[in-house]
């Protein structure tokens, strides 16, 4: 018993004399103990999704670099990557066509000079983003090709000092924050070692002259990274961080390649760091890369069957191909699909972040920037639907959705074509939003909307106030039918060109 109360005695002792000479309150050293993240996954996964995030839903990333110049007609960012490792394929034989074979003195390296960006304009790029309605933005910091896109020390062989010479991550950070948005910066350098054959000397790729590009030389069978890889691959993302304080970590797939040690000391440092800036930040992984909670899920090309518990995100491109950088000749998905993708994700607990792949000089092709147009002049009318809402107790109706996809799933949008039968649900403070994903006709049934016998939250006429259709605002006649549903009746005139959002407005009974 004494024992305790000399410990409790010198407890206090110590916290009194820490008042006085560091002069932290006790209050203040609760926060700091809170707030400080340990390189531990327990307590990495205590950091939460930021509420930007939550709010802002859609965003837009740029696959734009040296790939977007040797892409060939069906590949743009791994043509080179099968041009050296896979010398049979399609990919590596149009390679071959365009720009010759690969050899020890000719090889990737050769096309940074017509990497050109002359036309590169990062405000106006900003500016392009901001009326697509987007919250969020950035490029691909360094994809899988090794040539990093700002003005790093690990290497020379980056956009500052070649081809461009221009730091582009620097540039888009200032465009993109002058406009309002949050700063993405994406990595897929994780998956750099073994990208380029540097173990085969038929090629300019096992010259250690070029290392800085195409990766430290090591033999084939040397899968797993060294140490002196992990350093850089540390290095680099470190420096993004202090030199461009993006509020975005994005990272492609191989995260799990890395050693589990210099993954938590990032993860710990970004989180610690922006805490130390006062700001919200966010990281995402792919597959299973990271654990549950300490990052935010993403799929690629993909999308969520069902409502679920937990955020996620999506990366898809803007084009039908998956293509990611730029190809002349690409079939851009068009405006209704991109919104109706989008508003499904939304419905679903999701975010989307769309890929845009400039051209080489640095132009956004002209049917990309169309596309992102139409979905900011929508988001214009019907934004309030999508920006600070939260996924209802149950995501929609309808026959269409996500068929045969699972947590890892990919598939294609262009197979997707939503009907005026498919309606999805937000919610925001006392509205119900309910958005149908086609021109309904006259009237339209929302069936999960029957009283009292619909999984999750009923709707029950004595709680409906008012319904309205965005950009519209006039009072609609609806009806309830316990067994039917909920009918409303449409406005004679659209007043959009895409999916249509009924707002109900609901109140408190008692």
């Amino acid at each position: 018993m004494v024992m305790k109360q000399l410990t409790y005695v010198l407890s206090l002792l110590i916290l009194i004399l820490s008042f006085f000479f560091t002069g932290c309150s006790n209050e203040d050293a609760v926060i700091s103990e809170k707030t400080a993240y340990t390189t531990d996954w327990q307590s990495l996964s205590k950091h939460d999704i930021p509420e930007w995030l939550k709010d802002g839903k859609f965003g837009i990333y740029t696959h734009w670099g040296i790939y977007c110049y040797s892409a060939t007609r069906n590949n743009a960012t791994w043509n080179s990557h099968n041009a050296y490792l896979n010398p049979e394929s399609k990919d590596a034989q149009d390679f071959y066509e365009k720009y010759g074979k690969i050899t020890k003195d000719f090889g990737y390296k050769d096309l940074i000079p017509k990497f050109t960006a002359e036309k590169f304009d990062a405000e106006k790029w900003a500016e392009l983003f901001k009326k697509s309605g987007a919250k969020f933005a950035g490029p691909v910091a360094e994809h899988h090709d090794g040539f990093a896109m700002w003005d790093t020390k690990y290497s020379e062989w980056n956009a500052a000092r070649m081809g461009p010479k221009r730091d582009v991550v620097g540039e888009l950070e200032e465009a993109i924050k002058d406009q309002g948005m949050k700063f993405v910066t994406a990595f897929h350098h994780a998956a750099n070692w073994g990208f380029f054959p540097t173990w085969d000397e038929s090629t300019d790729a096992s010259n250690p002259e070029y290392s800085g590009l195409y990766g430290q030389i090591h033999k084939k069978e040397e899968r797993y990274p060294n140490k002196e890889f992990h350093e850089e691959w540390y290095g680099k993302l470190i420096e993004v961080i202090d030199k461009y304080d993006p509020d975005f970590v994005w990272f492609d797939f191989a995260l799990d390649r890395i050693n589990e040690s210099y993954v938590k000391d990032f993860v710990a440092y970004y989180y610690n760091n922006a805490e130390k800036l006062g700001k919200e930040v966010v990281i995402s992984y792919k597959h299973h890369d990271l654990p549950p909670g300490v990052g935010l899920f993403d799929l690629e090309l993909g999308q969520q069957t069902h409502l679920t518990h937990y955020n996620w995100i999506t990366d898809t491109s803007i084009d039908d191909q998956g293509a990611w950088g730029y190809i002349p000749g690409l079939n851009y998905k068009p405006v209704n699909r991109l919104i109706d993708n989008l508003v499904d994700r939304v419905s679903k607990n999701g975010f989307l972040l769309l890929n845009v792949g400039p051209k080489w000089d640095g132009t956004i092709p002209e049917e990309a920037e169309k596309a992102l147009l139409g979905i900011g002049k929508w988001l214009m009318i019907n934004g309030e639907a999508i920006y600070g809402t939260r996924a209802w107790t149950k995501y929609g109706e309808g026959p269409t959705n996500v068929r045969g996809a699972d947590e890892d799933a990919m598939f294609n949008e262009s197979e997707m074509e939503y009907t005026a039968e498919d309606v999805r649900f937000t919610v925001k403070d006392n509205v119900l939003y309910a958005t149908v994903l086609d021109w309904p006709g006259e009237r339209i049934t929302i069936k999960s909307l029957v009283p009292g016998k619909s999984a999750g939250y009923h709707l029950f006429p004595e709680e409906i106030e008012s319904i309205t259709m965005l950009g519209d605002g006039n009072e609609l006649e609806w009806e309830i039918d316990d067994n039917e549903g909920l009918t409303i009746y449409t406005p004679d005139k659209k007043p959009c060109d895409h999916a249509f959002v009924f707002k109900i407005v609901r109140k408190k009974i008692w």
